[in-house]
């Protein structure tokens, strides 16, 4: 099969598949098996984290105004906060946006940041491990299968307490709590960073929407951070003489990425507006079953 028409079909599922909770991983793992490409050579391997950065690009340009929002009111909060605010009363204010008397330890910006160095610091550390278990379908079969039945069962569980409806009402606990839930997503691929921040905000008391919402723009450090590490090792321990047609092989995967991953984000907030997640919780609990009985 052409190495265009491989970029293609791969850049479409990484969009399809990266913020949707179903494991963009475990797809990935199926095209390599069903298009008969080898996707951990040097090349290939790189390609699978170029249309990782397509896909969160597209998270960065769907949120555009929200960011700049923030990024406006963060800088209000950092002006205000000296005089108007106890630096100790973090979780107690409520919308930022409106609010620039709250204090910038509590804005969604660092709630972000510090969600993400929870993550960050520990996944540094089980790296080596996480990529053994990216190379075995088994364990991602598992984590599909046990994700699904998490997701129906928090849901069910947890969708009616919720007592936080937007990211501007968040807490610390929470973000910290989200952040150590994704740490499952690095360890076991397999699981699905989305899931297991959705389920975690959940648990933590987010409604549906905001669960989602703070995924999304979780996700933009994380991707950038792991697929920049992920570029420095191929760079410093398997660096990769691109040619000219590879080249295009990744523009094709990147563009592809973006453009179907800009539409998935969008399709996925309007449903999970409407609708919980338990079409996605089945889905993942067969795809999982597949793997085990043919793709091990």
């Amino acid at each position: 099969m052409s190495d265009y028409l491989v970029a293609l079909i791969a850049g479409i599922v990484e969009g399809l598949t990266e913020f949707l909770p179903v494991s963009s991983t475990a797809h990935i793992v199926i095209c390599q098996k069903l298009l008969g490409t080898d996707l951990t050579s040097p090349f290939w391997k790189m390609f699978t984290v170029v249309i990782q950065l397509g896909a969160i690009l597209a998270v960065v340009v769907y949120f555009r105004q929200r960011l700049l929002e923030f990024a406006h009111s963060f800088w209000n909060s950092l002006r205000g906060s000296s005089t108007n605010q106890d630096p100790t009363d973090i979780d107690t204010a409520n919308d930022t946006t409106k609010s620039p008397s709250k204090h910038w330890m509590a804005h969604p910006f660092m709630l972000v940041l510090i969600s993400f160095i929870v993550t960050a610091i520990p996944c540094l550390l089980i790296n080596k491990w996480s990529d053994k278990n990216l190379e075995s379908p088994t364990v991602i079969a598992i984590a599909m299968i046990v994700g699904g039945f998490a997701m129906v069962l928090i849901d069910r569980a947890f969708s009616a307490k919720a007592s936080t409806s937007t990211m501007e009402s968040m807490s610390l606990k929470q973000a910290i709590a989200i952040g150590s839930a994704q740490i499952l997503a690095a360890a076991f691929p397999g699981t699905s960073r989305s899931m297991a921040t959705i389920a975690g905000g959940q648990v933590m008391g987010l409604s549906r929407v905001a669960a989602l919402e703070f995924s999304f723009f979780l996700s933009i450090p994380v991707m950038f951070a792991a697929a920049g590490f992920k570029l420095l090792q191929f760079i410093i321990k398997e660096p990769v003489a691109i040619e000219g047609s590879q080249w295009v092989t990744l523009a094709i995967g990147f563009g592809a990425s973006f453009v179907v991953a800009l539409a998935v984000i969008a399709w996925f907030m309007n449903w999970v507006r409407k609708h919980g997640f338990l079409p996605f919780a089945i889905y993942r609990i067969i795809v999982g079953a597949l793997i085990l009985l043919f793709l091990r």
